[in-house]
């Protein structure tokens, strides 16, 4: 299994390095053609060291763009073969392929760069960062609640724009000692400024819905995607629908990282190519155009997930529904020691996956003895004597609450190896198998299981066209 999934792995490196060696030749050529930019003409920089598999998030600033350069004329830096070749054929704002610090060193000492903009978080940006007497502002490539947003890589950049209110608070919370007052500058969305264009279906009385999905993500705490738990079923029952129309615009990393997400993201346009030879007249549209914004525009209602989308389809002022993406069950940040208010002996019970845990009943131990010990006569003798002891003390343990027993300060709890967990000396609860966070305030057993049962509640809401027209 690992030499196959090395042998795909190979071969994908393979045929990018064909294609980007194929693009490279052909760039070549069309640089070879044109004139070359004048020293002096730029002080506005886009850099943009991705591929064309990234287009997306330099796209959406192509307008907003091309409005500054009525006063500053912009260029892209493009470090990239295969993506300096899709900014060429978008032909949107001049381009100029540096492929090589040396070739970034040499273009930039003839050009007067005051300003660089970057709209991801591309490890080859700080390859630009070493030049100083110019300003770098990163810009993003949209304003959402993803953790991505609050990536302590905003400190790499002198300056971040930023959406409005909501970004601030968000940096605020999550970055510490990051004076998001200085650092931070609000310009809004300039994108909903560009949302009018032709919709490619009649007006008539079906209500439109727009279906938007994100990518599956490269890592679980990005895993906002919902087209394999939602979609497929949501878009069956619009499709199935005869007065509605639908409006499906995938992120364009869909199926990158998970085949998986990937087949959901093709079975739902084969369905709507099938719907529509069904139906011609429903007019069901799969879009993956380099335009965004008058899907956000003309759809009744949006169905989104947690990304831009959110705050792009508020500007327009129409409803929208958002999906909760799965839960993954994060590591437990619970006291190794429950206080019981009940009296009763309890710890943390260990789930299968040794990460989460609820507050369960004891066990009752081997007596005088470890697992995996002999027991003789004087380990039983010792197992008594510290059963006595640990009764006589149990009327000085410290009361959190009246008539609630709780357990010494974390300090005092001696914790052994992950496999042997030993009773406390001073304490009649069993240390859990990972040491207490100094900080953390012991809490209810009964508070932890409520709080364990509601993390294993099914968390995905299934959306369909009754809730859908419940809004519209």
């Amino acid at each position: 299994m690992g030499f196959v999934s090395d042998a795909r792995k190979g071969y994908r490196l393979l045929k990018r390095a064909v294609a980007a060696r194929a693009s490279a030749q052909r760039i070549r050529q069309r640089f070879a053609d044109q004139e070359p930019h004048a020293p002096g003409r730029f002080r506005i920089a886009v850099y943009f060291a991705d591929s064309s598999v990234n287009m997306y998030q330099i796209r959406q600033w192509y307008r907003p763009l091309q409005e500054l350069s009525h006063t500053h004329e912009v260029v892209v830096l493009a470090r990239s073969a295969v993506g300096a070749e899709a900014l060429l054929d978008d032909g949107e704002l001049p381009v100029v392929h540096l492929p090589t610090i040396r070739d970034l060193e040499a273009y930039i000492a003839t050009q007067d760069i005051r300003i660089v903009l970057y709209v991801n978080q591309n490890t080859r940006n700080f390859q630009m960062f070493r030049y100083g007497h110019r300003w770098h502002v990163f810009i993003n490539h949209g304003e959402s609640d993803k953790v991505y947003m609050v990536s302590n890589q905003f400190r790499s950049y002198d300056y971040a724009f930023i959406a409005g209110e909501a970004a601030r608070a968000r940096l605020s919370k999550a970055l510490w000692n990051y004076d998001v007052d200085t650092r931070t500058i609000q310009i809004g969305r300039p994108q909903a400024d560009h949302f009018s264009a032709t919709v490619p279906y009649p007006d008539d009385d079906r209500t439109v819905v727009l279906y938007a999905p994100t990518w599956e993500g490269d890592r679980a705490s990005m895993s906002y995607g919902s087209i394999r738990t939602h979609g497929t079923e949501l878009v069956r029952q619009v499709l199935a629908s005869p007065g509605h129309r639908l409006i499906y615009r995938p992120h364009p990393r869909s199926g990158v990282i998970d085949p998986e997400y990937g087949a959901a993201n093709k079975d739902i346009i084969r369905a709507i190519a099938e719907a529509n030879a069904a139906d011609p007249s429903a007019h069901h549209v799969y879009d993956d155009g380099p335009e965004v914004g008058w899907q956000l525009a003309a759809a009744d209602v949006a169905v989104l997930d947690i990304s831009a989308m959110i705050y792009d389809r508020l500007a327009t002022g129409r409803p929208l529904m958002v999906t909760r993406p799965p839960i993954r069950r994060p590591r437990s940040t619970r006291p190794a020691i429950c206080r019981c208010a009940n009296g009763s002996r309890r710890r943390p019970r260990a789930t299968p996956s040794r990460r989460s845990s609820a507050c369960g009943r004891m066990p009752r131990p081997p007596s005088g003895s470890r697992p995996g010990r002999s027991t003789t006569s004087a380990t039983r003798r010792r197992a008594s004597r510290r059963r006595s002891s640990m009764r006589r003390s149990n009327s000085s343990w410290p009361n959190g609450t009246s008539g609630t027993r709780s357990c010494p300060p974390s300090s005092s709890i001696r914790t052994t190896t992950p496999r042997r967990p030993r009773r406390s000396p001073t304490c009649r609860s069993w240390s859990c198998r990972h040491p207490p966070p100094l900080s953390h305030p012991p809490q209810t057993c009964s508070a932890s299981s409520r709080r364990f049962a509601r993390a294993r509640r099914m968390c995905c809401t299934t959306l369909n066209v009754t809730a859908i027209a419940r809004i519209t």
